[in-house]
């Protein structure tokens, strides 16, 4: 028990040491400060005559390089520009190049999945068309009890198939317009 008493009286004794230390430092900083003499106008005046003196000693330290050395570099400057410009360039025409060639590639197989589908349709669309009764000026009876003609009832089937047939063509330009977009 008497080594935790010891041990906690050496860091509080450190603890203590330590904040004395602090505090003469902070005296010694307070004293080698040179008191503040003379108004504002004069301590700020004071300022900028030194920040010139000190800027203009700093610019006669500069090394300025001749008038060869500034054409040299800036020669080196602009080539290495066009240099980079042209790598730059070539690169982009060369993508665009690519881009294209795979654009046209699609439209083209598109086309022809197009011309497919459409030849497709028709072989399908012609044996219907076929089987259609031919038209007669004959009288029906309709559910609702009126009289209706077969030229009508015929056109009204023709209007179906031409729906269906619209609808079968716009999957189909669905599909090849699905098929372009997944190759690119």
């Amino acid at each position: 028990m008497a080594d935790k008493t010891t041990d906690k009286d050496a860091v509080k004794a450190a603890k203590e040491a330590e904040k004395a230390a602090q505090k003469a430092k902070q005296e010694r900083i307070k004293q080698s400060k040179p008191k503040k003499e003379g108004s504002v106008v004069s301590r700020a005046g004071g300022s900028i005559k030194k920040f010139w003196k000190d800027f203009v000693g700093t610019c006669k330290k500069i090394v300025w390089p001749t008038g060869k050395q500034v054409v040299k570099s800036s020669l080196v400057v602009l080539a290495t520009i066009l240099v980079i410009g042209l790598v730059i360039f070539g690169i982009d025409r060369g993508l665009l190049a690519l881009y294209n060639v795979g654009r046209d590639q699609m439209q083209e197989l598109g086309a022809k999945h197009k011309a497919e589908i459409s030849e497709t349709l028709e072989t399908t669309e012609a044996p219907a068309d076929d089987a259609a009764e031919p038209e007669t000026e004959d009288a029906e009876t309709t559910d609702d009890g009126e009289e209706e003609t077969t030229e009508e009832a015929s056109s009204e089937e023709a209007t179906e198939a031409s729906t269906e047939a619209a609808s079968a063509e716009t999957t189909t330009e669905t599909a090849a317009e699905t098929a372009t977009a997944a190759a690119n």
